[in-house]
């Protein structure tokens, strides 16, 4: 609630004539601490996965859907992607079967083969949806899709659009989202907790049956107070975890609030040591969160890797050479940089048709030419930077959580679709396909839930606003430190425990402060940086083999790995 709605409600229940001005500030102050909202459906999270859910249970249910994003509606990972969706839409050469086995092959045979099948599958009904949704695709002349081909992919199957096609989903999405007045968006606030029986005073441990969620408890920028949201059913869909790494692909605001606050109420989350690093970073040392990306389509036009000198090396780590899975290309530039002491690589398209390049990629031509560099004439420097999290909050076919009543899709979610390591562009098309699963199974069980109104509010009583930023930005650098050094591309059990260590040090000072202080964005996603970071490194620390994204010096490498 605004401050002039609070003003107005005191004015209908007393004379302001009458009324002291500090009594005036002490009921202000009162009210808006126990603000109680109350909707069918709550969405934590924006993004292609938390919209278009929105949009499928609008178009179904006339209950009340409340979709709150911590920045704004148009700030969330979806926007950064650039490649595309893929999905089977050219049957002449094209199968699902195809999709499936490429899917499998980069997941190094870990994905659940249920996820897999149900995501390409569903894929091209879901394309249909978002195009009626008033999202544009590049066509051919002759109205067919115009198909890129990625590093994993047996066949050209990425939809696009330019190389800006998570923009454009965005864009189109959000035009639908804010023309549906069922769907109340409330921008620029913070889910801090998400509410189960743990609030009314039940202990709740990792082996309790039967956990629920009744909501979330979320930070209201305008009064600074953490405000009750009930619910019948909550999405999770917060994105993904990349701002815990130096540098990422990822916004700032990718710092795992998901998994962060389901793992703090016990749900289960899985495979956390995959993280995805994209192979191809624009190196720009001032650019870092986000690094800005370059696409896998731009392999797949027919981009080499080489060193700065010219020499090519991806001959020497597979034989699909720059088309490789992600995990293997970060890996062998990885590799390649160390050995030569170089903090980058290059991609060269210099020959390809000048035009042609301008065309498909205008905006990384744009981009790169505003640093000094002509991509049809000179090579484009490159690194890996931290991209995508293959786990998350363990989720059904459904996309229903261990937590009852809570649902997570998108990138915070661990559908199986991924297993050991995510083939391009599938994240998105994972989005919209989960949106769909679980908006069916949240219509069809909604109605028989009932608001729990024994939650109490949030209780900050005794803390004291925060006078110690500095506390909190130098421990947001330490993270990304830790995790960038220890738990990367490469890694070694001494490496992880030293993580370990430092993570352990970094929770304790940090809750301590949490105990003390009000509620804050800035330190609720510090927490969750540091929950995340654990996460990643204990489950790393867990695997005792080379599988997937996650290679250690320290274990073998898996049999199905063909490195």
């Amino acid at each position: 609630m605004s401050l002039v709605k609070c003003f107005n409600t005191i004015s209908q229940k007393y004379n302001e004539k009458l009324m002291s001005k500090a009594r005036f500030f002490i009921l202000l102050h009162k009210i808006s601490t126990i603000m109680v909202y109350k909707y069918d459906f709550l969405i934590i999270g924006a993004g292609v996965a938390g919209m278009s859910y929105a949009l499928k249970i609008a178009r179904a249910h006339k209950g009340k859907i409340c979709l709150v994003c911590k920045t704004t509606l148009d700030e969330a990972n979806t926007k950064f992607a650039q490649g595309g969706v893929a999905s089977v839409t050219n049957l002449a050469v094209d199968n699902f079967d195809k999709h499936i086995e490429d899917t499998m092959i980069a997941g190094d045979y870990i994905s659940d083969p249920a996820a897999v099948e149900m995501v390409v599958r569903n894929a091209p009904e879901q394309i249909k949806e978002l195009v009626n949704w008033g999202v544009n695709f590049d066509r051919k002349a002759d109205g067919a899709f115009d198909l890129h081909r990625e590093g994993g992919h047996s066949e050209f199957r990425i939809l696009h659009h330019a190389d800006d096609t998570g923009a454009e989903i965005q864009r189109g999405l959000m035009a639908a989202v804010r023309n549906n007045p069922n769907i109340e968006v409330r921008e620029n606030h913070f889910a801090v907790e998400v509410i189960t029986q743990h609030h009314l005073g039940i202990e709740v441990t990792r082996r309790t049956p039967n956990i629920e969620c009744y909501g979330a408890y979320v930070l209201n920028p305008d009064t600074q107070k953490v405000d009750t949201y009930l619910s019948k059913v909550t999405l999770m869909c917060t994105g993904g975890c990349g701002a815990v790494y130096q540098t990422t692909t990822n916004p700032v605001i990718a710092t795992g609030d998901g998994e962060a606050m389901v793992y703090r109420a016990k749900g289960t989350v899985k495979d956390m040591e995959f993280v995805q690093f994209h192979p191809t970073a624009l190196y720009h040392p001032g650019e870092t969160h986000p690094a800005y990306l370059i696409t896998e389509a731009m392999r797949g036009y027919g981009g080499i890797l080489r060193l700065p000198n010219g020499e090519s090396f991806m001959e020497k780590y597979d034989k699909r050479l720059s088309l490789a899975p992600r995990d293997i290309v970060a890996r062998a530039i990885d590799k390649e940089m160390k050995i030569h002491g170089l903090d980058h690589v290059c991609l060269d398209v210099t020959h390809k048709d000048p035009e042609e390049t301008k065309h498909h990629f205008p905006n990384i031509y744009h981009k790169c030419l505003s640093l000094g560099i002509d991509i049809t004439k000179e090579y484009i420097p490159v690194r890996p930077a931290a991209h995508y999290m293959c786990g998350g909050i363990l989720v059904d076919l459904h996309g229903e959580s261990s937590i009852h009543r809570l649902y997570a899709i998108g990138e915070c979610a661990c559908t199986g679709l991924h297993g050991g390591n995510r083939l391009a562009s599938n994240s998105l098309i994972e989005a919209v396909v989960y949106a769909d699963a679980a908006a069916k199974h949240c219509l069809e069980v909604a109605d028989k839930y009932t608001f729990n109104t024994d939650v109490p509010e949030w209780n900050d009583e005794g803390t004291m606003t925060n006078e110690e930023r500095v506390l909190i930005t130098q421990s947001v650098k330490e993270v990304g430190e830790c995790m960038s050094n220890y738990v990367g591309i490469v890694r070694s059990d001494l490496r992880l425990k030293r993580a370990w260590d430092r993570l352990d040090l970094l929770y304790e000072e940090t809750e301590s402060l949490f105990k003390h202080v009000k509620a804050s964005r800035d330190i609720c996603e510090l927490r969750n940086m540091i929950n995340v970071g654990y996460l990643i490194t204990r489950q790393a620390i867990e695997r005792k083999e080379c599988r997937g994204l996650h290679y250690t010096i320290d274990y073998p490498v898996h049999a199905y790995d063909n490195k």
